[in-house]
């Protein structure tokens, strides 16, 4: 198992920057388009120069009369050579310019697919660096219920184990400090033990957590292997956003044993979760057009990079059913992607997604 105790989010690889081929291949398009309805311009520009010449010509040797005559013939060719070129000239325009704006739309149209495939490839990286960071989270739980000190208190209900038991929650909290506490209740729902010292003069130990969904959860798991996962949610007594995780404490420690009580673990979500989706590296240019996202499985804005919308927001992803892809949305570019879960963490069918503008 990786290293848990500092560090919450790996790092995503680095990004250049750089223009891809397909957006070099569309600047050069536009570039050679340009330059050559200058060119073509100027050629027919001076045809009409020329061709007005040939005419002041022709006027000129019918006033001179015969002696005009030879110069005559030498005009009107130089007028149909005038005429010839600006024939030449609206060809060339008229077969190459269709090709170049096609070479450009082409190019326009790879620039948005590899575009949005970066999108896409991003939203997973998101995602998948936060199914690992909460597969962990599964393992602590599931194996934090099994240790000594827990399952004595529970099991003696002697006071000092349970001082004990506080000691050794506030050690393991002082070490993962991706948790904002850990607390365990005995079978009735009334905390015994946490690890973190009281917050703004609210009691933890002894308050009745029996109604909470957390401890609901945890004593109805099957068995030692088994733990509950809930939804990220702002909690008035730890004053934070988090991610709980808990499972039941079960007599002796042992994975079929009966339920003794209930661990939770109430995972700092905020602070983890924001440095993931602030860890995304984007090109300097792309930062302020690109919003970086963690959704819940109904779209429900769990964490931002522009830190706007969460649990309050919703998303709603064109994903046709794909569990990852990209779209346009008018200006915007979307890329997303779904939980693939990790080892034995299948995820909630959570979300990763950048919206880019432009």
């Amino acid at each position: 198992m990786a290293d848990r105790s500092r560090k919450g989010h790996r790092k995503s690889p680095t990004h250049e920057g750089e223009p891809t081929v397909p957006e070099r291949v569309v600047r050069l398009a536009e570039e050679v388009g340009r330059v050559a309805e200058e060119k073509l311009l100027g050629i027919d520009q001076v045809a009409r120069s020329t061709k007005m010449l040939a005419l002041n010509a022709l006027i000129e040797s019918a006033r001179v009369g015969d002696a005009g005559a030879g110069f005559a013939v030498v005009a009107r060719e130089v007028g149909e050579v005038a005429d010839r070129a600006r024939a030449l000239s609206e060809e060339l325009s008229g077969e190459l310019r269709p090709r170049l704006d096609e070479l450009t739309d082409l190019g326009h149209q790879l620039v948005g697919r590899v575009r949005g495939q970066r999108l896409a490839d991003l939203a997973l990286h998101v995602i998948e660096l936060m199914d690992r960071n909460l597969y962990e989270r599964s393992c602590d739980v599931r194996w934090w219920a099994t240790d000594a000190a827990l399952v004595d208190a529970l099991a003696s209900g002697d006071p000092a184990a349970a001082a004990h038991a506080g000691d050794r929650l506030a050690t393991i909290l002082r070490s993962y400090t991706v948790y904002l506490d850990l607390w365990v209740a005995d079978a009735d729902g009334r905390v015994i033990a946490h690890g973190a010292p009281d917050r703004a003069g609210t009691r933890v130990v002894g308050g009745d957590v029996s109604g909470t969904p957390w401890f609901r959860a945890a004593t109805a798991t099957r068995d030692g292997d088994d733990y509950a996962a809930l939804d990220v949610t702002r909690d008035p007594g730890l004053g934070a956003l988090t991610a709980t995780y808990a499972t039941a404490v079960r007599d002796g420690g042992c994975p079929d044993g009966r339920v003794i009580g209930a661990l939770g673990v109430f995972f700092d979500w905020e602070r983890q979760a924001q440095a993931i989706v602030d860890g995304v590296r984007l090109a300097p240019g792309e930062r302020e057009s690109t919003r970086v996202l963690l959704l819940d499985r109904a779209g429900l804005v769990l964490a931002a990079s522009d830190r706007r919308g969460v649990l309050d927001e919703r998303v709603a992803l064109r994903t046709g059913d794909q569990p990852a892809g990209s779209y346009r949305d008018e200006d915007r570019t979307v890329g997303f992607a779904r939980t693939p879960g990790y080892e034995t963490y299948e995820g909630l069918g959570w979300y990763g997604a950048l919206v880019q503008e432009g």
